[in-house]
């Protein structure tokens, strides 16, 4: 009798060896089982997108104040930052372009200051 248990726990190992190879065709493709949060993926995150996040309950949940506290104060964060950069966006537009001025004169190039070297000499 204790040969049949080792010969059927040998079996069942053989068995899940051959399936965890993929050699029966493997596992199913992965679906998911979560609504997506809806946050963007190729933009900034705004108070907006953090506002409409709704987190699913799994089956020994979140302690839903604490999550509520931190994206309270995320969105808080990120209204606070969107704020300062339209502020300092409006209050210098122009700001940029001092830094597109070059410091050099555009006309004076190497090969400028060469032929100019070799007229003078």
């Amino acid at each position: 009798m204790d040969v049949l248990w080792v010969l059927l726990g040998i079996g069942v190992l053989a068995a899940v060896a051959v399936a965890a190879s993929g050699r029966w065709g493997g596992l199913p493709d992965d679906h998911p089982d979560r609504p997506d949060l809806g946050l963007p993926v190729d933009a900034p995150v705004s108070r907006a997108d953090v506002d409409a996040l709704h987190f699913s309950v799994g089956r020994r949940g979140y302690r839903m104040d604490e999550v509520d506290d931190v994206l309270d104060r995320l969105a808080a964060e990120l209204a606070a930052r969107d704020a300062r950069i339209a502020e300092l966006t409006s209050a210098a537009p122009d700001a940029h372009r001092a830094l597109l001025v070059p410091l050099v004169d555009p006309d004076e190039t190497p090969a400028r200051r060469a032929e100019e070297g070799e007229s003078r000499g």
